[in-house]
């Protein structure tokens, strides 16, 4: 049986620290991941041994165990002894022992590798013969014995990954809710309904429409994260919207009635006379759906602007003197 030299295939010396090992295995491991190199064998293997080296070098008693036998190893090729004669007694892993093994699983590869990868490393396989006769077998024991010991697989059941994507969507869209299609890379398609009263930053869950689930599990969740373009004539503070309503001066000063704008249609406000620069009117219920009862809405808070006039003629300018006059 082949020694396999695990420092190698990590490309780190013997004395490489757990941070250095971690590196490596996070540099190659990434490298040769399935999801970055669909369909080759070749890549499945690497990452195979890259899986099963750090497996070793990561665990301080396999590790201590490793470096032991692989110095027994040595000195006797050094003796002039062929690998297929050396004595495994001493260092296989026994029927009735307690000696368990574990390969890395998807939940700590993703957080190894910092996420962004599938779920395909579960299909992956066992541990290679010299791993198994060195520690021996994984799990449950099923399959073919040979060599005295049982060769084992362990299959598990795992949901999928969730997933997240961003969309926008107009104000008017966040106001009345509406329906996107979604369509994907590989031609997949999803129709998402985007409810009345979602804000920047709110996500919208899609059951079952994330990450493939492994080995039979269920699939992850699909989260849109929405992205409320910003609107030429409102502007969003939480349920309540704001808009400027120009005025002109007699119409602020002798008050009157005027139209202004909603996401619905406009309707008219009655200005009371002396209405000031600045003075805000409360709409009530013409504000934004809240998100879970849309049937309550914010309010529109009005904010007067008041126009005054320009190029004043000659008789305004003398109606204004009087004006002035009297409420000296």
């Amino acid at each position: 049986m082949e020694y396999k030299d695990y420092y190698k295939t990590l490309g780190v010396n013997k004395t490489a620290g757990k941070d250095e090992i971690k590196k490596a295995y996070r540099k190659l491991a990434r490298q040769y991941h399935p999801d970055m190199n669909s369909g080759d064998k070749r890549a499945e293997e690497k990452f195979k041994e890259v899986n099963e080296a750090y497996e070793v070098l990561s665990d301080p008693a396999k590790r201590e165990k490793y470096d032991q036998f692989g110095s027994s190893w040595q000195q006797y090729e050094r003796g002039g002894g062929r690998p297929e004669d050396f004595d495994w007694n001493q260092w296989s892993a026994r029927p009735g022992g307690q000696t368990y093994t574990r390969t890395v699983t998807p939940e700590e590869l993703e957080q190894i590798l910092g996420g962004g990868f599938g779920a395909s490393f579960g299909g992956m396989g066992g541990f290679s013969d010299f791993f198994e006769t060195l520690f021996g077998s994984m799990g449950g024991r099923s399959g073919a014995a040979r060599g005295g010991q049982a060769r084992s697989t362990q299959t598990r059941t795992m949901r999928g990954q969730d997933a997240e994507h961003p969309v926008q969507i107009s104000l008017e869209d966040a106001y009345r809710g509406t329906t996107m299609n979604l369509q994907w890379e590989d031609g997949r398609k999803i129709e998402a309904r985007i409810p009345p009263g979602v804000k920047t930053g709110s996500k919208i869950r899609l059951s079952g429409q994330g990450g493939v689930g492994m080995g039979g599990g269920q699939a992850g969740d699909l989260f849109l994260k929405v992205e409320v373009r910003p609107h030429p004539t409102f502007t969003r503070e939480g349920d309540d919207l704001r808009v400027s309503l120009p005025l002109d001066l007699y119409t602020a000063l002798l008050g009157g009635k005027v139209m202004i704008p909603t996401l619905e249609r406009p309707v008219e406000l009655t200005i009371p006379e002396g209405t000031s620069n600045g003075q805000v009117f409360r709409l009530r219920g013409l504000g934004m759906p809240k998100l879970k009862h849309p049937e309550e809405r914010g309010n529109l808070l009005a904010t007067v602007q008041v126009q005054l006039p320009t190029k004043l003629s000659q008789a305004e300018k003398e109606l204004i003197e009087k004006l002035r006059a009297l409420r000296a």
